[in-house]
């Protein structure tokens, strides 16, 4: 069963707190079996787990959100012991930068997908972050437009579930 709380992915966008807000989803679809590099958005329910955001670009969202500093990266190497957990640079292993040049994770919400015991192959790091377009898919994520984003941000709390059913689409 289903909450007004709960952000829950539908073939129109995501229903939450009565509103459904236009998103875009992985260019490799949904999937039940997720893996690292295959682009789908994983099937299941997960939760909100933190809140990362761009304090030389926005002000604080929430008291709980962590800002994003210049080192910030998330380790995608599935050999790394430390595979999909926020890390720090210098890193040696694969990894994403979280401070990018582009808006895309001004502000991020970070669920709980294969975390906090990661189990390494099975995909790293599901975010909520901006679009680049509306349209244009991510790499398993799912992403929103600027306004929807901080909209969003202002009303989940840690914890908040993430339903993507298996018949969703973006």
């Amino acid at each position: 069963m289903t909450s007004p709380a709960d952000l829950v992915l539908t073939p129109r966008g995501v229903r939450f707190l009565g509103r459904r807000l236009p998103c875009t989803i992985g260019k490799g679809g949904l999937s039940a079996g997720k893996r690292e590099g295959d682009g789908a958005t994983p099937i299941g329910v997960h939760r909100v787990a933190g809140m990362l955001y761009r304090p030389d670009r926005l002000p604080r969202p929430v008291p709980w959100a962590e800002p994003i500093g210049p080192g910030d990266l998330w380790s995608d190497d599935a050999s790394d012991e430390r595979y999909n957990t926020h890390v720090r640079a210098p890193y040696d292993f694969s990894h994403e930068k979280l401070r990018r040049a582009d808006p895309l994770y001004d502000l991020v919400l970070i669920t709980d997908w294969n975390w906090p015991e990661s189990v390494p192959g099975h995909g790293s790091a599901i975010f909520i972050h901006q679009w680049r377009r509306p349209g244009f898919p991510t790499e398993g994520c799912i992403a929103f437009s600027r306004a929807d984003l901080r909209w969003l941000a202002a009303r989940v709390q840690p914890g908040t579930r993430v339903i993507i059913p298996p018949l969703a689409g973006g």
